[in-house]
Order: structure tokens, then sequence, then C-alpha cells
């Protein structure tokens, strides 16, 4: 009984230790804007929350939302908000996060863009408040 409760304790506590690993991979991203830019220069902007929520705007200004969760060194973004088909988005995070941090990447559809960690995240209170 005792070593069937530690083995438990262990597997609980690596869960939780991969889970604060993954966060912390992320962590830069919470109060800042991830800031994906197009060959045609459009932007999208993404906020990434502690919780695993997203919200963001398109390259058309619309609102956007939705879910996220790490898969190995991926972000995924599991959009909600408009719905759209059931599957998620997941791109590379650099494993240095940090304001200022630039990596290149593809959208859903391959085509390619860059990416950087913006700090603030302004626009997302006011995306917020108009989805309400």
């Amino acid at each position: 009984m005792l070593i069937r409760t530690i083995l438990a304790a262990s597997v609980g506590l690596s869960a939780l230790n991969a889970q604060a690993t993954e966060l912390s991979r992320v962590a830069a991203a919470f109060g800042n804007t991830v800031l994906s830019v197009y060959p045609d220069g459009r932007t999208q902007k993404v906020w990434l929350h502690p919780d695993g929520l997203w919200d963001g705007l398109s390259r058309n200004n619309q609102a956007l939302s939705g879910k996220w969760t790490m898969k190995a060194d991926k972000v995924c973004l599991r959009q909600t908000r408009p719905p759209t088909l059931p599957f998620s988005y997941c791109t590379g995070f650099p494993e240095d996060p940090h304001v200022g941090v630039t990596w290149t990447s593809k959208d859903m559809v391959g085509t390619p863009i860059r990416l950087t960690v913006v700090k603030g995240m302004a626009e997302a209170r006011q995306t917020q408040d108009a989805g309400r």
C-alpha cells in the first residue's frame, strides 16, 4: 500500500512538473502579444492566458478566441470563436522565450510567417470587452 502511494505521488509530481515546464515555455507571452507578420505585411495578434485560454485579432481585425495547450515544444491553438473546423493549429515556440524574441513558422495553410513576442496587450482588453 505504501509503495502504491509513493508511486502515485511520484507520477502526480511528474505531471505537475511537466505542466510547470510547459507554462514556463510560454510564460513570456502572458501579458504580452504574440504578433504574426505575413509576407503581405498584414498582422495577426494572439494573447495567451495562463488559464489555457487565448484571444486575438485576425489579419482582418476579426475577434478570435479559443483554448491553447502545449504538445512537446509546440503551442497548439484551438479556435472556438468564430467557430471553425474541429482541429488545432500547432507551431513551435522558442526555447528561450522573452519579449522581443522572433522566430519563423508557417500558418495553417503553409504560408511563411514571422512571429514576435511584443510587450503589452492593450488591444486584447478591447477585444475581450467587445466580445462580452
